[in-house]
């Protein structure tokens, strides 16, 4: 199983995390749907940096704008206005090809409903963003990632064969495989039984702790938000809090706070 929690500084931040390098930063960032009179404001002016090396949770009330921050934070849609930055590239200044091209190479990805497909085994889906840029598979790679994550002795099985927490953790090896900048994940625990939720969160720590990645996650789980460093809150579009070293406890009290608001 994956690694323990991070140790920290006596000021909270967690060892070999750099607060002031950021992996991903959004600047002035507004997000709308649709225009004139009924046009819906998902972001509203929404700066935050998300420290390179940090687990970092985003958490709001139904309709806080949580999925549109991932998505505009990972390039998987524009903003309206404001810049996004990642790796110290500035994704509003790359084409649809260009953007998908960094996606594949510098941007893992872990989704609820694993998105895996089922005509490949589960090598080849872990090697899919390889043979989608056009890299070689290092098979080397391919062992070290399937044995850090569980999935020795399964790379022939497809699917289909897999539970869902087997299936998560394809997901997890896929978005490592390319050992990219950032790996977001979008409620990676929404569809498991809550050990197998538990051992996933533990993976995604560990790609933190002992490979030096850095994770994004959209949760509504306080369980799950005390396994990160920090927890950006957002409501009404905008960032309305955030709370470093979260306990599940402090969690809950926020986003009770935050509903009461909203």
């Amino acid at each position: 199983m994956l690694g323990a929690r991070g140790r920290r500084t006596p000021s909270g931040t967690p060892i070999g995390i750099d607060p002031s390098r950021s992996a991903v930063r959004l600047t002035q960032v507004t997000k709308e749907y649709g225009r004139g009179p009924s046009a819906v404001v998902a972001l509203d002016d929404v700066s935050a940096g998300i420290a390179a090396g940090s687990f970092t949770a985003v958490m709001g009330p139904s309709g806080s704008g949580k999925s549109t921050f991932l998505h505009c934070a990972a390039g998987l849609d524009r903003p309206t206005s404001g810049t996004v930055r990642l790796g110290g590239e500035d994704l509003g200044e790359l084409d649809e090809k260009e953007l998908t091209r960094f996606r594949r190479t510098r941007i893992g990805f872990v989704f609820q409903s694993f998105n895996l497909l089922s005509s490949l085994t589960v090598e080849q889906n872990i090697t899919l963003p390889l043979r989608l840029a056009g890299a070689g598979t290092d098979h080397d790679s391919v062992r070290g990632v399937t044995a850090a994550v569980g999935l020795t002795g399964l790379l022939g099985r497809r699917p289909a064969e897999l539970s869902g927490g087997q299936q998560q953790r394809v997901a997890i090896a896929r978005a490592l495989i390319t050992r990219p900048e950032v790996i977001f994940a979008d409620e990676p625990t929404g569809a498991l039984d809550p050990d197998t939720a538990d051992d996933i969160l533990a993976l995604l720590r560990q790609a933190v702790t002992d490979l030096h990645q850095t994770v994004v996650m959209v949760t509504h789980d306080p369980a799950a938000a005390r396994r990160t460093d920090r927890v950006v809150f957002l409501a009404g579009g905008r960032v309305a809090r955030r709370l470093d070293a979260p306990s599940a406890e402090q969690v809950k009290s926020v986003m009770s706070e935050l509903r009461r608001a909203h």
